[in-house]
């Protein structure tokens, strides 16, 4: 039995001690009392019948039974315990591009839904993670904090368009910067991040932002999506295709998948380097990856299974109450 905060409230049930001290103590003032009024003191000796020796400890048997009586009580009641349980766990953050790149069609039905059903098959596969999600493009924001809810990663992930950032562009340094922010109450060597993008880097900054995250403790495991061959990029305006970008030639402007940035993240920081075009391949291997680098953690678990020894106290209350019985001469119990 282990006395811990979830079975302190049961030990009120000592105060029952000092109460049934006040009531035997209110008990033989009040017969001492009665026995004043019936006859003067001089004569009790021989009205009443001696007190054997015995009814001295009396109280102090019938207190020591209850209190053995409570514990195997609280015991009982106690029925759950915490015990340290250590598991792999990750704490994930999805890194998402959403750069208009990302509506390229290259890769059905385009790049960006492709990478959200790769984030949404990775979860369904997850047990006892945290993820989160972080969107960039040439500004980086936090949508979804670390969380075991994945009902509603996979909610907010079904409203994620290209046009959720405003400024545009690849900002990978960006991207990195805001994940580490997430990260700050998470040991470093525990901290994870699946990058699922085109590998488009317009600022060039790959480099700055591996090097933060080998600094931060956080391991990248780098998603590519898109074809070399590329494809043109829509534009939308109210949800209505308008046409595909074009440079200022009026050429129509190729989107390519750009592996190298994303190759050179995922080595500088134990990561790897996974092709997203097959969503179960990519998939399973992510799963792998994060397997790979998950960290142990140690937690705290109230198991059912607790160890119980109220048999004990409870037999040894039952003794003293028979004791009580079998040994004062009036068996009455009278004090």
């Amino acid at each position: 039995m282990s006395w811990t905060l979830g079975n302190n409230l049961y030990l009120i049930l000592l105060l029952l001690l000092p109460l049934l001290g006040i009531i035997m103590i209110a008990y033989i003032k009040w017969k001492n009392q009665r026995k004043k009024i019936f006859a003067e003191v001089r004569f009790q000796e021989e009205l009443f019948e001696k007190k054997s020796g015995f009814t001295k400890v009396l109280p102090v048997l019938y207190l020591l039974a209850t209190l053995f009586l409570i514990i195997a009580i609280v015991d009982v009641l106690s029925g759950t315990e915490e015990v340290k349980s250590k598991q792999k766990m990750n704490n994930v953050i999805f890194l998402l591009d959403v750069s208009n790149s990302m509506n390229a069609q290259d890769v059905a039905p385009n790049r960006l839904d492709n990478a959200k059903n790769i984030i949404i098959n990775t979860m369904e596969k997850m047990k006892n993670d945290k993820v989160g999600i972080v969107v960039f493009a040439g500004d980086a924001s936090s949508i979804m904090p670390l969380t075991t809810d994945f009902t509603a990663v996979e909610t907010y992930l079904g409203g994620v368009e290209t046009n959720i950032v405003k400024t545009q562009g690849t900002d990978f340094l960006k991207a990195m910067q805001t994940v580490a922010d997430k990260f700050k109450n998470i040991p470093k060597g525990a901290r994870q991040v699946v990058l699922l993008s085109d590998g488009e880097d317009n600022e060039s900054n790959e480099k700055p932002a591996a090097k933060l995250a080998s600094k931060e403790g956080i391991s990248v495991i780098s998603v590519g999506i898109g074809s070399e061959e590329g494809a043109p990029i829509p534009e939308y305006v109210f949800g209505q295709l308008m046409g595909y970008k074009t440079d200022r030639a009026g050429q129509t402007v190729i989107s390519k998948r750009e592996t190298l940035a994303l190759k050179n993240m995922a080595n500088q920081t134990n990561g790897t380097y996974v092709d997203g075009n097959t969503l179960e391949n990519a998939t399973a291997q992510i799963i792998d990856g994060l397997r790979k680098s998950a960290a142990s953690s140690e937690t705290m678990v109230k198991s059912n299974n607790a160890i119980h020894y109220y048999q004990y106290f409870l037999a040894v209350s039952i003794l003293l109450f028979l004791i009580i019985f079998l040994a004062n001469p009036k068996r009455d119990f009278n004090i």
